[in-house]
């Protein structure tokens, strides 16, 4: 005896597997996480969500501006880059610090200054190279911004290098190592710290973009500029804000790089960047939550290739996982296909 499809209570007939999706969509992440777990051990799980909350957070800065001007912003990277020798400068050269700081009431005060320094620099910079460089060719083919895109690295990068020199520039370390034991693993309390840190922003990211008048405003140019210019939305403050936002959010990610790592070089951008920007697409290039579960996708595949001992192939399985996907899903595991904006 066959049975028979599901129905809705107005008696309308829903496809059995239509009714399982949601269920599924929770199913699978949470045990290919518990699977990931499993196989790395908890000490190699914390590290690959410390790896990947770094690459979300710079992704998140690509997929905004992308979804807003459909503009891959080839420069982001090295405004992270740039973030981390912000924070470094503070720091090191301005506070003098050299070492762990176990006071609390020291530390905090500390680590939300070199936050909101970094961020408050880098936002600013982003709004500048987009009214310096970007929104003059706005009307231009989409070939010219994209160039300019990649000088305004160079650019960057150069800055940094006349400053600080091309070798490693050592970032204080002022997060005390202590760890966490669980069980007979010992997690270290920053990369918990790293972990929460980029999961609040994640959260206050969208809170903004969907409770807000900026965030609908935001919204509504990413789907029809036209459109929203003639229903009042203000264009340029709203992609400058979506620059501000990009560019603080890749401040904040170079900051806690620095402690995390301890040393910064001017061409840092272009590795992290390149990973970022492989995030974003991965997960949707324009969906911020997207872009945010791949950066943590590329933390798992890099830090899974050095468990297996494959270290040295981690970029190629990257990359490799990246074309896999697009095939089957070109829009990316979180994206829509849409058609083409005028």
């Amino acid at each position: 005896m066959t049975a028979l499809p599901a129905t809705s209570e107005a008696g309308a007939r829903v496809p059995m597997g239509a009714s399982l999706r949601p269920l599924l969509r929770l199913v699978i992440p949470a045990l290919l996480v518990v699977g990931a777990y499993a196989f790395m051990g908890p000490e190699q799980f914390v590290n690959a969500m410390t790896r990947g909350a770094i690459y979300a957070l710079i992704a998140l800065g690509y997929t905004m501006v992308y979804g807003i001007i459909e503009l891959i912003n080839f420069a982001h990277g090295d405004m992270f880059m740039m973030g981390a020798f912000v924070s470094l400068t503070f720091l090191g050269q301005i506070l003098g610090l050299t070492g762990s700081i176990t006071e609390i009431a020291k530390l905090a005060p500390l680590l939300v200054a070199a936050f909101f320094i970094s961020m408050i620099v880098m936002g600013a910079v982003g709004v500048t190279i987009e009214r310096l460089a970007y929104k003059p060719l706005r009307a231009a083919p989409r070939l010219a911004p994209l160039i300019t895109a990649i000088g305004v690295s160079f650019i960057l990068q150069n800055i940094v290098m006349l400053k600080y020199g091309p070798y490693q520039t050592n970032s204080p370390k002022i997060f005390p190592s202590v760890d966490i034991v669980i069980g007979t693993a010992k997690i270290p309390a920053l990369s918990l710290f790293i972990i929460v840190v980029a999961v609040v922003m994640m959260i206050a990211l969208q809170l903004f973009i969907g409770r807000t008048r900026l965030g609908r405003a935001m919204r509504s140019t990413a789907a029809d500029r036209d459109a929203a210019q003639l229903m009042g939305v203000n264009i340029n403050r709203t992609i400058a804000i979506t620059f501000l936002i990009g560019a603080a959010l890749a401040g904040a990610a170079g900051v806690v790089n620095g402690l995390q790592y301890g040393v910064s070089r001017f061409d840092d951008g272009f590795q992290a960047g390149l990973k970022a920007f492989t995030a974003a697409v991965l997960g949707g290039i324009g969906n911020t939550v997207g872009a945010a579960l791949g950066g943590f996708i590329i933390g798992f595949i890099e830090v899974g290739a050095t468990v297996m001992g494959f270290s040295r192939w981690g970029p190629a399985i990257v990359f490799g996982t990246l074309v896999i996907v697009l095939v089957f899903r070109p829009s990316g595991l979180l994206g829509q296909q849409l058609g083409e904006r005028a």
